[in-house]
């Protein structure tokens, strides 16, 4: 009898451990997706209590986070591989001590649980562990990419910078400027020093004449370590506004970052500003070098006699002498006029002439998950999936609008916008009652707001679906009888601000 209760003792502290690496799997790649930084996943773990509650549940509790499909699945990098070493070091650690001291007097569970429980803290102890080891090897590559550039000094380097607009502009720039140049830019939405760190290590070459460096920001001052790390001599400011307010806490904050590029800028450098942004026209007056653009007419560069439909989008281009061209691309959405705007301004500047702009512009392509067209016959899905913004919002509705059919709204509303996210999500809401004739909304909670604003707005409450989770309401969307559906995706929230799946 003592044999069988030892054994099923052995066996409830393998399950244990089992129970816990599998839910520490989980936390790390919640970790991963808030870019390891510990106030972010701190916060993100006071946001998701639930989630850590039920380690709680002995033993087996940490099953409930087995692994399942995921948007961005956990890489296991080079950095995640040494967390789950200091990790496993340390679980071994206080196993060890479990069996020595609680083990012989029967009270194995009660080590166990502590330690499940405290998994997610667990992990961050471990990345507290790593700081010199992580320091090492970031200086190591950032040496490694601060070389390689400074090798080229013939190496024109462009910031691109923004709350919203930057990943596009890199894109239509890129197109533009591969007319003359050979290009270099930061792949798909990276922006962050270690990602811009890993593409000039790996794919600079000699024969680059141009880099575009997108620059992302969270926090005041990571537009300035960027800049100090690519030294750009020429600058692009896309737009300022209300994104990611939870981490800045002000638009003043924001505005001051994104002009952290406009700081770093050599005397011979130009910026390049977007004056329909209302932030960026009443700062960029004590700015010298700068040119700006617009859609309007307030611009050195701007548009005119424009056009927009389905099909595309087409203005008249005039440049600060009046030189003017008639530009066409097949990319929807009057806000996209801006950008296009801006990208051509930038590579006319550097010397691609107006005939060759007219050509690549034709070639220009949308970048994905931002406005892109998929269309199925009665079926025309605009994915406008990637991280939502009132500005950006709000043009994905007017896009729609542009369209016959029956006009569908799915969406799990805009997050990372601090206090003003209900009330944003609420204007959302009204914005939306006014153009569609479906609103499916993913996550009662989160959505609360822009159900209340399609009701204010008057939109029927029978018209509006609310799902817990994006393929009950596409599911629910595709059971809707129509003979032409148009259905916006607008935003998909990242795993780590899904609920417990």
């Amino acid at each position: 009898m003592d044999f069988v209760v030892y054994l099923l003792r052995i066996l409830f502290f393998l399950v244990s451990l089992c129970g816990t690496a599998v839910g520490a799997r989980h936390f790390l790649h919640m970790f991963q997706l808030n870019s390891y930084k510990p106030n972010v996943q701190r916060r993100w773990l006071n946001e998701n209590q639930r989630q850590a509650l039920l380690l709680w549940l002995p033993a087996a509790g940490g099953f409930l986070f087995w692994p399942k499909a995921a948007k961005v699945p956990l890489k296991m990098t080079s950095r995640a591989k040494r967390l789950v070493a200091a990790y496993a070091l340390l679980t071994v650690l206080w196993y060890a001590l479990a069996w020595r001291f609680a083990f012989p007097l029967g009270l194995e569970f009660f080590f166990f649980w502590i330690w499940q429980s405290n998994a997610p803290y667990v992990l961050l102890a471990a990345n507290w562990l790593n700081r010199p080891i992580e320091a090492a090897v970031r200086r190591h590559y950032t040496g490694e990419a601060v070389r390689k550039l400074r090798s080229h000094p013939s190496l024109i380097v462009i910031g691109i910078t923004g709350s919203y607009g930057k990943t596009s502009v890199k894109h239509y720039l890129n197109t533009l400027l591969r007319a003359k140049y050979n290009v270099l830019i930061t792949p798909g939405g990276v922006n962050t020093p270690m990602g811009v760190v890993r593409c000039v290590r790996e794919e600079l070459s000699a024969a680059h004449e141009i880099f575009l460096c997108e620059m992302g920001a969270k926090n005041r001052g990571d537009i300035k370590e960027l800049c100090d790390l690519v030294q750009p001599q020429h600058g692009i400011l896309t737009a300022v506004g209300p994104q990611h307010l939870e981490s800045f806490g002000a638009i003043e904050t924001i505005i001051a970052t994104k002009f952290e590029l406009a700081d770093a800028l050599p005397p011979h450098g130009t910026l390049f500003a977007n004056i329909d942004s209302e932030p960026i026209a009443k700062t960029i007056g004590s700015y010298p070098n700068t040119i700006t653009y617009s859609a309007g007419s307030a611009g050195s560069y701007h548009a005119k006699d424009r056009s927009v439909n389905e099909n595309g989008t087409s203005f008249t281009f005039v440049t600060p002498q009046g030189d003017q061209e008639r530009f066409t691309s097949r990319l929807i959405g009057a806000h996209n006029i801006v950008n296009l705007v801006g990208a051509a301004a930038a590579a006319h500047a550097l010397g691609v002439p107006l005939e060759q702009l007219k050509g690549q512009m034709r070639k220009i392509a949308p970048v994905p998950h931002r406005l892109e067209l998929i269309d199925r016959g009665d079926v025309l899905v605009i994915d406008d999936g990637y991280n939502s913004n009132p500005a950006g919002a709000k043009a994905a509705l007017d896009t729609l609008a542009l369209f016959e059919g029956l006009k569908i709204l799915v969406t799990p509303g805009m997050i990372e916008l601090g206090a003003r996210q209900a009330q944003l999500n609420y204007i959302f809401g009204l914005q939306a009652a006014a153009v569609c004739d479906v609103i499916a909304l993913i996550g009662p909670a989160l959505t609360k707001p822009i159900y209340d604003g399609a009701i204010e707005g008057g939109f029927p409450p029978e018209q509006i679906i609310v799902a817990n989770a994006l393929p009950e309401a596409i599911a629910q969307v595709n059971a809707l009888s129509a003979p032409r559906k148009v259905i916006l995706l607008e935003n998909d929230l990242p795993d780590n601000f899904d609920t417990v799946r």
